[in-house]
């Protein structure tokens, strides 16, 4: 184990890093962050910010000499950074779990190998490959980036032959995956935390609603039953199996209008979705990051009161800052912000939860907040 007094590296500075070293000190650890933007906000609360580029050879010098343990907070670090880190200390996860979600095609055929369902793809490589691949699919689908693709980013939708080899030209030509667009009646998460020695715990099931791609609100416990919920929860254990995962991971889910469920993706890592534990779990994710980097007891992860998680994006900040009063009026309420310089449409700023033992009551709490906030 590695204990309270030592150092631990964070490769990424946004806000998933600030919550894990927010965690990580609180326990008593130094940390450094490596990350390539001066204002990053995780640097902003370590011990150390290392501003360089995830693969210079003098960053990874300094966290191979200074820490005890690297984890990340993303999942396109360069997996040549994880490999040279690996050699002389702990990386956890490792390269051959991100290498997996840093691809969609390497990702949903990892995921089928496993055993588990996805919704109907095929992979468009070349030009001459839309026309089939939107046969074999059909319509409605939509394309998606193989690599870099995120909140909605990197995705076209299409109804036909002609519709695919054209987004295909779009989108750089890139290899993609062409997804059927299921019939969707709702999208649920699973967060996990998977030990080196196997041992695999899960949070309660959050249910998620999306806005233009990018997720709004998290409700917890899902509005799901529990056979459902626990189908979920033992498919996510299957895909950390099949990984031989080490640390927190996330993996986001179809219920499609016939109850049946896909895997939609996996994050290699604390996820947005997962940001409730922070104030409705005796352990948050971030802590359990941490526990699971450095061989510690993975805490309880027990929910303590249902509990309503919504994002905070930089529209809101369109004409100023927005009116916390009105937020911060509500007893229950809790405001996380992000420490980030500039807000951008449709960029994370931050995110706020409403806790109520009534599950009903957080929902229409948490609307009416957002709602005063937005106006």
């Amino acid at each position: 184990m590695i204990l309270p007094g030592h150092t631990l590296g964070m490769l990424g500075g946004g806000q998933l890093g600030r919550m894990f070293t927010v965690a990580a000190r609180t326990l008593g650890y130094h940390v450094v962050v490596l990350d390539p933007d001066s204002g990053s906000p995780a640097g902003r609360m370590a011990d150390d910010h290392l501003h360089a580029a995830y693969g210079d050879a003098w960053a990874l010098d300094e966290m191979i000499a200074r820490c005890d343990a690297v984890s990340t907070e993303f999942e396109n670090i360069p997996a040549d950074t994880l490999r040279t880190l690996a050699r002389h200390l702990p990386v956890r996860p490792g390269a051959a779990a991100l290498e997996q979600a840093q691809n969609r095609i390497r990702e949903k055929r990892m995921i089928r190998r496993a055993g588990l369902q996805t919704a109907p793809f095929e992979v468009v490589e070349r030009p001459e490959q839309a026309e089939a691949a939107f046969s074999a699919v059909g319509a409605p689908a939509i394309l998606k980036r193989a690599a870099m693709g995120y909140d909605g980013k990197g995705q076209v939708p299409v109804d036909s032959a002609k519709a695919c080899a054209e987004a295909f030209a779009a989108l750089g030509g890139v290899p993609c995956v062409l997804e059927r667009r299921v019939d969707l009646e709702r999208e649920i998460s699973v967060v996990l935390a998977r030990g080196s020695d196997g041992r695999c715990l899960c949070y309660p099931v959050a249910e998620n609603i999306h806005r233009g791609g990018i997720l709004h609100m998290s409700i917890v416990p899902a509005r799901v039953p529990e056979t459902t919920a626990r189908a979920a929860c033992e498919a996510a254990t299957t895909l950390a199996g099949a990984l031989d995962y080490c640390g927190v991971m996330a993996v986001e889910f179809f219920i499609t209008a016939s109850g049946e469920l896909l895997v939609n993706e996996m994050a290699p890592r604390p996820h947005n979705s997962g940001h409730y534990t922070l104030d409705a779990c005796v352990t948050s994710q971030f802590e359990q990051q941490v526990r699971a980097l450095c061989g510690l007891p993975f805490g309880d992860v027990r929910l303590l009161t249902p509990v309503v998680m919504v994002n905070l994006l930089g529209d809101l900040w369109a004409d100023g800052d927005p009116d916390w009063g009105r937020l911060l009026s509500h007893p229950a309420a809790k405001l996380h912000l992000y420490g980030k310089e500039q807000a951008r449409p449709g960029r994370k700023m931050g995110h706020f939860c409403v806790l109520d033992p009534d599950l009903a009551a957080a929902v229409e709490a948490a609307e009416d907040l957002f709602n005063r906030l937005a106006a």
